[in-house]
C-alpha cells in the first residue's frame, strides 16, 4: 500500500527536476546574436554577414531562431547548447529552408 504515494513522489520530484533543469539552461543561455550567425552562417555556407537574425527564442537547452539571408531565403535553425549545463558549449546548428 506505501507503494503508490512513494511511486507518486518520485514522479512529482523527477517531473520537478526536468522542468528546474530547463529553466536553469534557459536563464544560462550565453548565444550572443553574434555567435548565432556565425555558427548559423557555417552550417549554411554563408558569411554571418550575409544574414540577418529576424527572431530568436529560447526554450530549456534550445535556442530557435528565424534567419533572412541577403539572397532573399529565411531558414529556420536550432541551436543546441550554449547554456551552464554545456558549459557555453554548442552542437552543430541544424537549419532547413522555410
Amino acid at each position: 500500500m506505501h507503494s503508490k504515494p512513494s511511486l507518486l513522489g518520485a514522479m512529482l520530484i523527477a517531473s520537478l527536476s526536468v522542468t528546474g533543469c530547463a529553466a536553469v539552461a534557459s536563464k544560462t543561455n550565453t548565444l550572443t546574436d553574434e555567435r548565432i550567425l556565425s555558427e548559423t552562417g557555417g552550417v549554411l555556407g554563408l558569411s554571418p554577414s550575409e544574414l540577418t537574425l529576424v527572431e530568436r527564442r529560447t526554450e530549456g537547452v534550445n535556442t530557435y531562431v528565424t534567419l533572412k539571408a541577403k539572397n532573399g531565403k529565411t531558414y529556420a535553425c536550432t541551436v543546441n547548447g550554449g547554456n551552464l549545463f554545456s558549459f557555453g558549449m554548442t552542437n552543430p546548428p541544424v537549419c532547413s529552408a522555410r
